[in-house]
């Protein structure tokens, strides 16, 4: 802010005072400054490129809900008493992590007394094996009847047989042991808990709702004049309400051929990433997916495109070097461009960089930035 002090003095011939030469001066510096401030701040430097027309698929915007593509009902194998929760609703586990343990003495003790019972058959096996070998030197020298040799061989298989019985029952009651410890099937979120501690849960008795939530889908119901343009393996951008301003890359991974009953659409599932698990299922998603046949279309860097909520807008350079507050639609992307619906023109310079702050009528200093064409 500039400031004078304005002394006066008196001429000693009239008696009058008399403001100096020097507040005359001031006063225009005043003048100045405040003239200065009426031009607002100075012009802003920009990065700037031009918009480009490009051919682009035919697309349709459609609205679709995300889904899982692993969607498990977690249950108990064998029946017992839930003793353990070892996660809860909301939780992310990995493969393989353990959820919940039911009792397990009940077949521990039975897991002990077949180990029990192995012992003996195998004893039994080895006297049963001498003994045929004995019975087998006294038939040789005429001292035991065929039959009596025959009952020697008998005796041996049968404890053979009772040995590989007690091993089977080994190997299943360990198997029904392992599943007293409840694992998660697949990476994912605990979405509900469907069991208390301390209840019994018998064999099929959910007792977990597990959620993946790494590779998801958008369910897009495509009207019937669509479907046969909608092409397997194509890419589509998607966008969500919840995440203004962001927008995801699918692929179109499953095109079901057969109508809901009443809409009279066809099913066409989006698989899409989920960076930072910020996607959940049942968001409303809206797709652009791409359909075949080619036009004509405008398209701008992705950093030129300002979002604010779900309103898009650029600034474009025009007469003067001032600015011009663009709102636009937006379409499909093309390699860090993307399409754009609106009062721009191929060739119209488009601010890329220092376009934040930016006001409609603002003067700027422009630079054009080099940029690679898609």
């Amino acid at each position: 802010m500039t400031t004078c002090r304005i002394s006066t003095s008196e001429s000693p011939q009239d008696g009058v005072r008399r403001a100096p030469i020097g507040a005359l001066v001031c006063a225009a510096a005043l003048l100045a400054a405040s003239g200065a401030m009426a031009q607002g701040p100075p012009p802003a430097q920009v990065d700037y490129t031009e918009a480009l027309e490009r051919e682009l698929s035919r697309t349709v915007r459609l609205n679709g809900l995300v889904e899982a593509p692993d969607v498990s009902f977690v249950a108990a194998e064998v029946p017992g008493l839930l003793v353990e929760l070892e996660v809860r609703e909301g939780e992310r586990v990995e493969r393989g992590a353990v959820l919940a343990k039911l009792r397990p003495r009940q077949i521990e003790l039975a897991l002990e007394a077949a180990k029990a019972r192995l012992d003996e058959a195998r004893s039994r096996e080895k006297l049963a094996k001498r003994q045929l070998e004995r019975s087998r030197e006294l038939f040789a020298f005429e001292v035991i009847s065929n039959d009596e040799l025959d009952d020697s061989e008998t005796e041996l298989d049968a404890w053979r047989a009772r040995a590989a019985q007690e091993s089977a029952a080994i190997a299943q009651l360990e198997d029904r042991l392992s599943q007293t410890v409840i694992r998660a099937p697949f990476r994912g979120v605990v979405a509900r808990e469907l069991a208390d501690l301390g209840e019994w849960v018998a064999v099929g008795d959910p007792l977990f709702e597990l959620v993946s939530l790494d590779d998801l889908r958008v369910d897009v119901p495509v009207p019937e004049q669509h479907f046969a343009t909608i092409a397997p393996g194509a890419a589509a951008e998607v966008r969500f309400e919840a995440l203004p301003g962001e927008v995801l890359t699918g692929r179109i991974a499953a095109i079901i051929p057969r109508a809901g009953e009443q809409a009279r659409s066809f099913p066409v599932k989006v698989a899409i990433p989920n960076p930072g698990g910020r996607i959940a299922v049942g968001m409303l998603a809206e797709v652009l997916l791409p359909t075949r046949g080619a036009r004509q279309g405008t398209i701008v860097p992705k950093d030129a495109v300002v979002s604010s909520g779900r309103e898009s807008t650029l600034f474009v350079v025009g007469e003067g070097d001032v600015v011009r507050r663009v709102p636009v639609t937006l379409g499909q992307g093309v390699s860090g461009w993307i399409e754009v619906d609106g009062n721009v023109q191929p060739g119209d310079k488009v601010v890329m960089r220092g376009n934040e702050r930016l006001f409609p009528g603002q003067q700027v200093v422009p630079r054009r930035a080099e940029l690679a064409a898609p």
